[in-house]
């Protein structure tokens, strides 16, 4: 499928994001295996990478959906420091990811 079928531009020249979006999704490669890879692999460098404290952490701020503001209440410890937990905890993913487990 090729970018001509869709109205990629408008009289200024500027793109139309929704026809853009839409030209794309089309077009792109099937990636569920990919994705499926990634989910994985963030699913064992929780448990091998983070520490306890992180792991909680994670859980709850990521998969409960609390806030910082009520995990450290929860937790009896600052917002500052459940942030910077968070933030130890991602880069740690990240870099996990990032050169692999």
């Amino acid at each position: 499928m090729d970018a001509t079928r869709y109205n990629t531009r408008s009289r200024s020249g500027e793109f139309f994001a929704g026809d853009m979006a839409e030209y794309l999704r089309r077009s792109a490669e099937n990636n569920d295996a990919d994705i499926s890879r990634l989910r994985r692999n963030l699913r064992l460098a929780r448990q091998s990478e983070l520490t306890p404290r992180q792991a909680q952490l994670v859980e709850m701020y990521f998969d409960e959906g609390l806030s910082m503001t009520e995990i450290g209440a929860r937790l009896g410890i600052s917002k500052s420091t459940v942030s910077r937990t968070l933030a130890r905890a991602r880069e740690r993913l990240r870099r996990s990811l990032r050169y692999g487990l």
